[in-house]
């Protein structure tokens, strides 16, 4: 990952510079993905007890 894509990531989660002090890379890189997560729909399933017993 490059300084402006870093950057740009920031932007997109409305992290400012400050806020930068108290999170890692990691946790910025956790935080998009995460965010990207949250707009796919299929999550909306809940497992029964057979999808358990086919796991």
């Amino acid at each position: 990952m490059t300084t402006p894509l870093f950057l740009l990531r920031c932007v997109q989660l409305g992290i400012s510079i400050q806020d930068l002090d108290l999170l890692t890379i990691g946790m910025v890189n956790d935080m998009f993905v995460e965010s990207r997560n949250d707009e796919y729909k299929g999550w909306r399933k809940v497992a029964t007890q057979e999808d358990f017993d086919r796991f």
